[in-house]
């Protein structure tokens, strides 16, 4: 028996399910893995998050916060976070992202009760304990792209004229996407990450599952994270209603949100392209190469709007357009 396997046996003996049958479930690009648990007619997961790569307590937080705000987080049945290990709610199978595989799910419903959802939740002032999603995170952590895409592609580590010009474009963009009263970003809602729970009420019919990288910061985050979903397309015109239907919901204003949203778009689809090529090079892990053209197209789109030209302008310079559906040297992906 490994140790993590028994360390997580030690934790199910003493929260009282020892005795269940233990099944996998999918894993993600962390370090954390799933089980779900089986004894007698009742379920639960098992959450195992081995330190020190992982900290399962800003997770337990954010799903306490959530639950009193009476949002769909897991509720914790037993928790030992020296060791990693959280037991909980078992919220069903039924992912957006299985259900919109599956013929006769309507995307429409599924994505307004989504919205609906970030509404409700962007009524809230977020967690005083919540870092800020400020002008210096949001630079350093577009830097994954020249700091792991680039040489991937180049062969050549980034010329650091090159890196500070990027960086100081960032800085230039990011503060239009700063709010003077933040709202909790949970940063990973998209597909794969909500539930479809019909039965419950309200913003409760979208249960959700990963928010331990919860920060402060602007309601058009999580917009992107839904409508630019790394994993699966979303129409324009679906995506264009959500976004009307978001607007129009906050009363926010059009023009200064949507310049936002396309920041922040841009932001995270290089970040993301970055992470995606780091989970190669650094750990082994290919697979999410395969989502790269999508996420070239996506950043397209967030670079056309007219504010973002000087960025467009780097990344043109960068990344001609003929190698961005191409793999990368030394990998093969599906274009």
């Amino acid at each position: 028996m490994t140790d993590r396997l028994s360390l997580s046996q030690s934790f199910l003996n003493h929260s009282g399910w020892g005795d269940a049958e233990r099944r996998p479930l999918a894993g993600d690009a962390s370090f954390r893995r799933y089980e779900r648990l089986h004894r007698g007619g009742e379920t639960a997961v098992l959450m195992d998050a081995p330190p020190p790569q992982e900290d399962v307590r800003p997770f337990t937080r954010m799903a306490r916060w959530l639950a009193q705000q009476g949002f769909s987080a897991p509720q914790i049945l037993a928790e030992d976070a020296a060791q990693g290990f959280l037991l909980l709610e078992d919220l069903g199978d039924d992912l957006y992202a299985r259900l919109l595989r599956q013929a006769g799910n309507d995307e429409h419903t599924l994505y307004a009760a989504a919205i609906d959802c970030l509404l409700e939740l962007h009524k809230l002032a977020a967690p005083a304990d919540l870092a800020p999603y400020d002008v210096p995170r949001l630079v350093d952590e577009a830097g994954l792209f020249p700091d792991w895409y680039l040489p991937a592609l180049t062969g050549q580590p980034t010329p650091p004229a090159q890196r500070a010009a990027f960086d100081a474009l960032l800085a230039e963009l990011a503060p239009a996407a700063i709010m003077p009263q933040p709202i909790a970003v949970l940063r990973d809602f998209h597909a794969e990450n909500l539930l479809w729970l019909p039965r419950r009420q309200g913003s409760a019919r979208v249960g959700l599952l990963d928010f331990q990288d919860a920060v402060a910061g602007h309601p058009a985050y999580d917009l992107v994270s839904l409508l630019e979903d790394a994993r699966r397309d979303v129409a324009p015109a679906l995506a264009e209603a959500m976004l009307n239907r978001y607007i129009a919901g906050s009363g926010l204003d059009e023009a200064s949100f949507r310049r936002a949203y396309a920041i922040l778009g841009a932001q995270r689809n290089i970040r993301i392209i970055g992470i995606f090529t780091r989970l190669w090079k650094r750990d082994g892990k290919p697979g999410y190469q395969a989502f790269m053209p999508r996420m070239w197209g996506l950043l397209e789109r967030d670079l056309a709007h007219p504010d973002l030209a000087a960025l467009r302008a780097w990344i043109d310079a960068a990344v001609p357009a003929d190698l961005r559906r191409q793999p990368l040297p030394g990998l093969e992906y599906a274009a």
